[in-house]
C-alpha cells in the first residue's frame, strides 16, 4: 500500500462499513521510522539474493577452499552416495556442493541458537516490562548498529525489536529449506547463504543483548565495570550450592531475586558455567556493585564440577550444556532442573505442580529432577531445594579417597587406548605410570589440558574413571583455581568511537583483536591468555566475550595480577574490554559499523555492502575463535566475514571444512577503485584471508598482526603494523616474513629502527632504487602512498558513477 501521513477524516450516515486500521498504523510507523533515520541504503531486510553481489565480490578475491572430511553424502534415502573423484550423488550434487552445504548447515544452526535465545528473552522481557519500554544501551545514539545496518531500522523500544526477530526467523526458514535434497547445488551459492546466515546471527545476538541490557539492570557501555571471581576454587563447598549452566539468564534471575528477598546471598553459593555465568554477574549491577554470583568456568569444566560433588542443585537453560548431566547427576544425588524447553532431558514436567510436592519427590529420590518452565516457581524451587539437598549430599563426590586412588592407578594396564581416544591426545598412560610410582604431578598437569569429555573412560579396559583420577591429583590446584574477569560492559559508547576512530582508520592503533569462542581445545585457555597478553603489550585493542573472556582471567603474571587488573577496559589501544556473554559478540561487530557511521559519517541504514567495504579497506580488525567448538562460532565468524572482518580459527576448526583464502601473489586480485574519480588503484595483499585456521597460538598472533594491515594506513600506522608483524615473526618463527616488502609504499612505512637494513634488502633482493644520501626510495614500490586516496571495492561509490 502507499505510504500514509497522519491526519483525520470522518464518515457520516453510512451503514455496514468495516474499517481495518492495522496496516494504516503499521505504514505510519514505518514512515516515521524512515523519517527519523534519514536516507535509506539499497539493501534493507535482505533476502538470499539481495547481497549476493557483495558476497561474490568477496569470493572473487577470497576463494572458498573446501576440505571434505568424508566422500559420502547421507542426506536422503537415495544415499549414501559416493562423491569421490568428481562423482555426483543421486540428486546431482558434487563434493564441493556437499561440503559447502555442510558448512552452511553449521552456520544456520549457530544462527538459530542465538536468534531463538533472542526470541525467548525478548518475549519474556516484553511480558514483564511492556513493548513501550525504551531501549537503553548507555551513552550511545547508534544503539543497534547490526540491526540498523541489516534492516535499515533503528529500534527505539522493546516492541520495535519484534519485527527484527520476525525477519530473522523468516529468512532462517528460507535458508533451511535450501538444504533439502533437490534444492541448491552450487557450492558458491551455499557460501552466499552462509554469509546471510552469519549476518542474521549478529542481528539475533544484538536483539538478545539489547533486551536484557535494557531491562535487567546490566552495565551500559561502562568501561569500569567491577571484577568478578572466576574458577572452580571460587565456590565455597561448605555452603549449599546452586550451579547454573547454559546461555539464557532469564530463569536464573528469579532464583537470584528469591535469594536476595530471603537474605540467602551470604548463606549459599550460586555459580555458573558458560555464558549464563556472565549474565548472572551482570544482573542488577549497572551501579557497579561487585556481584555475589560466581563464574565457575567454561563448558570444559561442566563434568569436572559435577564429579566434584560441589553442586547441590544444577539448573539448566539452553546451549552448551552436556547431554549426560542427568545421568551424571544421578550418580551423586544431584538433582537437575531444566528451565527451558530446548533442553528437557526426558525429565517430568512439573511446571503446574506445587513446589513443596516437587521438593518432596526430588529429596526422596522418586525423580532425578524436573522441568520447571514457570519462572516464579523456579525462583523458589531451586534455592529451597539446594538448602534441602545440601545435608543429604554431604560428603558425596566422585573424587576417590587416597586408598581408592592408589587402587585405581594400580589397575592401569598401559594399553594406550585412553590416549588414542582423547581428542587432545593427552599422554594419560605416561601420567598413570608416574602415579604408580607415587608422582601425581603429571596427572595434576592434565587437569588444565583436559576438556572433560570422558572419552578416555569409555574405552578403558579396566573401567578406570580417568577423569576422577585426574581431578583427585589436581585437588590442591582446583582449590586455588581463582581468577578475575571484568564483568560484561555492554556496547562501546559513541564517545569512545569518536576518540579512537581516527587511530583505527589511520593505523596508529595497530588493530582491534576480537577473541571469542569456547575452550574445548588443547591448552586452549592458556593459549588465549598468551595471545591477549602478547597483543596488549604491543598496544593492540583487545575485545573479548564469552568463554574466552573467562579463560583469559584464569592466569596471572609474576605479581599475581590478571590481564583485567593490568589493562583498563576502555575502547582504546592497549586496553582489554569484555563486552559480556556470547550474544554480546554483536557489540564487537557493531563497533566496526559504528566507526564507519560515527567517525566517517557513512549512512548505516540498510547499507551493508558500503559499510562492510569500509571496514575491509580501512578498519584493522581481526577476529579469533581459537576453539571454534560450536556451530555458533561458525556463524559468528562468517557474519564477521560478510562485514569485512577476517577471522582466525583454532586448529580444530578445519573440521568445519571451509576457508576463504586469497592468493597474495595474484596482483589482479589486489586492485580496488579510488572513489574520488573511479580510477583503479593497487592495494597490498591484506587482509589475505577472510577465514582460515592456525595451528599454534604463536602462528595466530603473526597472522592477526599481518591481517590488521589496511590500504588506508598512513605512514606511521603502516610502520607500526609492519614492526609488530616482523617482530612477532622473528620472535616465534625465527625468520623475517618473506613478503614484507609488498606492504612498503614509501620509506616512511619502514620501521625506523630497521630502516637502513631493510632498504638494503629492497635494493639487493628486489631491485629497488635507493637514494642513500637521503635514505629515500626512488623507485620500486608497486603501490604509491596517497593519504587522500579513497579505496573501495564498490564501483557505485565512485563519484563518476
Amino acid at each position: 500500500m502507499s505510504k500514509l501521513t497522519t491526519g483525520s477524516f470522518s464518515i457520516e450516515d453510512l451503514e455496514s462499513v468495516q474499517i481495518t486500521i492495522e496496516n494504516i498504523v503499521g505504514a505510519a510507523k514505518e514512515a516515521a521510522a524512515e523519517e527519523d533515520l534519514g536516507p535509506m541504503g539499497p539493501t534493507p531486510f535482505p533476502g538470499i539474493a539481495t547481497l549476493r553481489d557483495w558476497s561474490f565480490t568477496l569470493f572473487d578475491r577470497y576463494e572458498p577452499v573446501y576440505t571434505p572430511m568424508c566422500d559420502q553424502c547421507c542426506y536422503c534415502t537415495f544415499g549414501p552416495c559416493n562423491l569421490e573423484g568428481n562423482k555426483r550423488g543421486a540428486c546431482g550434487i558434487d563434493m564441493k556442493g556437499q561440503t559447502a552445504r555442510e558448512f552452511f548447515l553449521r552456520c544456520i544452526t549457530g544462527c538459530a541458537c542465538h536468534s531463538a535465545h533472542g526470541r525467548h528473552l525478548l518475549n519474556h522481557i516484553i511480558d514483564l516490562f511492556g513493548e513501550d519500554m525504551p531501549i537503553n544501551m548507555g551513552a550511545s545514539n547508534v544503539i543497534a548498529p547490526n540491526i540498523q545496518l541489516v534492516t535499515g531500522r533503528q529500534p527505539k523500544t522493546l516492541g520495535d525489536l519484534k519485527p527484527m526477530m520476525e525477519y530473522v526467523e523468516e529468512e532462517l526458514g528460507q535458508l533451511l529449506a535450501t538444504i533439502h535434497a533437490g534444492q541448491e547445488g552450487a557450492a558458491i551459492d551455499y557460501d552466499n547463504k552462509s554469509m546471510l546466515a552469519g549476518i542474521l546471527d549478529h542481528v539475533g545476538m544484538e536483539v538478545s543483548d539489547l533486551a536484557q541490557v535494557t531491562a535487567l539492570g546490566f552495565p551500559k557501555s561502562d568501561p569500569d565495570v567491577p571484577l568478578v571471581e572466576v574458577g572452580m576454587g571460587t565456590i565455597d563447598p561448605s555452603k549449599p550450592t546452586i550451579i547454573a549452566i547454559g546461555h539464557n539468564v532469564a530463569g536464573v534471575t528469579y532464583i537470584m531475586d528469591y535469594m536476595e528477598d530471603n537474605d540467602l546471598t551470604e548463606k549459599m553459593e550460586i555459580g555458573g558455567l558458560c555464558c549464563t555465568a556472565f549474565d548472572m554477574t551482570r544482573y542488577k549491577r549497572e551501579d557497579q556493585k561487585a556481584p555475589y554470583a560466581k563464574i565457575v568456568g567454561t563448558i570444559s569444566k561442566e563434568l569436572k564440577v559435577v564429579r566434584s560433588g560441589i553442586p547441590d542443585v544444577i539448573v539448566l537453560d539452553e546451549q552448551c550444556v552436556r547431554a549426560d548431566l542427568v545421568v551424571e547427576g544421578q550418580k551423586l544425588n544431584i538433582p537437575i532442573i531444566a528451565s527451558n524447553d530446548k533442553i528437557m532431558y526426558g525429565l517430568p514436567d512439573r511446571t503446574n505442580d506445587d513446589v513443596d510436592a516437587i521438593i518432596a519427590d526430588i529429596t526422596s529420590g522418586a525423580i532425578p529432577g524436573c522441568v520447571m518452565l514457570d519462572y516464579d516457581k523456579l525462583g523458589e524451587l531451586v534455592p529451597r531445594l539446594a538448602l534441602e539437598m545440601a545435608p543429604l549430599r554431604e560428603g558425596i563426590s566422585s573424587i576417590p579417597t587416597d586408598e581408592e586412588m592408589e587402587a585405581l592407578v594400580g589397575k592401569c594396564a598401559d594399553c594406550g587406548e585412553c590416549k588414542l581416544a582423547c581428542p587432545e591426545e593427552l599422554d594419560i598412560p605416561e601420567a598413570m605410570a608416574a602415579a604408580k610410582e607415587g608422582d601425581l604431578n603429571a596427572l595434576e598437569a592434565l587437569h588444565d589440558l583436559c576438556v572433560g569429555c570422558r572419552r578416555c573412560e569409555q574405552v578403558c579396559n579396566k573401567g578406570i574413571p580417568v577423569l576422577d583420577v585426574i581431578e583427585k591429583a589436581a585437588q590442591k590446584a582446583i582449590a586455588e583455581e581463582k581468577g578475575l574477569v571484568r564483568a560484561g560492559r555492554g556496547q562501546v559508547s559513541d564517545a569512545e568511537i569518536r576518540a579512537e576512530g581516527l587511530n583505527l582508520v589511520m593505523g596508529t592503533t595497530p588493530g582491534v583483536i576480537a577473541i571469542i569462542g569456547c575452550s574445548n581445545y588443547p591448552a586452549g585457555s592458556k593459549d588465549v591468555y598468551n595471545i591477549a597478553e602478547e597483543l596488549l603489550n604491543r598496544n593492540y585493542l583487545v575485545a573479548v566475550s564469552g568463554c574466552s573472556a573467562m579463560d583469559i582471567g584464569m592466569y596471572k603474571d609474576d605479581d599475581g595480577k590478571t590481564l583485567y587488573e593490568r589493562f583498563p577496559g576502555r575502547f582504546e589501544r592497549g586496553n582489554i574490554l569484555n563486552t559480556g556473554s556470547c550474544v554480546s559478540n554483536a557489540h564487537i561487530s557493531g563497533t566496526a559499523h559504528k566507526v564507519a557511521a560515527i567517525f566517517a559519517g557513512r549512512n548505516l541504514s540498510g547499507n551493508l555492502a558500503e559499510i562492510a567495504d569500509y571496514t575491509l579497506t580501512r578498519v584493522g580488525a581481526v577476529g579469533l575463535a581459537w576453539g571454534a567448538y560450536s556451530q555458533k562460532a561458525a556463524a559468528i565468524g562468517t557474519g564477521c566475514n560478510m562485514y569485512g572482518i577476517p577471522a582466525v580459527l583454532g586448529p580444530h576448526s578445519s573440521k568445519y571444512r571451509r576457508a576463504l583464502i586469497a592468493k597474495n601473489y595474484d596482483e589482479s586480485k589486489w586492485k580496488v577503485y579510488d572513489s574520488r574519480d573511479g580510477s583503479e588503484m593497487s592495494i597490498p595483499p591484506a587482509p589475505e584471508f577472510l577465514i582460515t585456521t592456525a595451528e599454534t597460538w604463536q602462528e595466530a598472533c603473526i597472522m592477526m598482526a599481518k591481517n590488521c594491515i589496511r590500504p588506508s594506513d598512513n605512514n606511521m600506522g603502516r610502520s607500526i603494523k609492519l614492526s609488530n608483524w616482523m617482530e612477532l615473526s622473528q620472535k616465534f618463527l625465527g625468520i623475517m616474513p618473506e613478503d614484507w616488502w609488498r606492504y612498503v609504499r614509501h620509506e616512511a612505512d619502514i620501521p625506523l629502527s630497521k630502516r637502513e637494513a631493510l632498504l638494503k634488502i629492497l635494493e639487493a633482493d628486489h631491485g629497488w632504487e635507493i637514494d642513500w644520501k637521503k635514505k629515500k626510495i626512488i623507485s620500486g614500490p608497486k603501490i604509491k602512498f596517497d593519504v587522500s586516496a579513497q579505496p573501495t571495492n564498490l564501483k557505485r561509490l565512485c563519484k563518476e558513477a
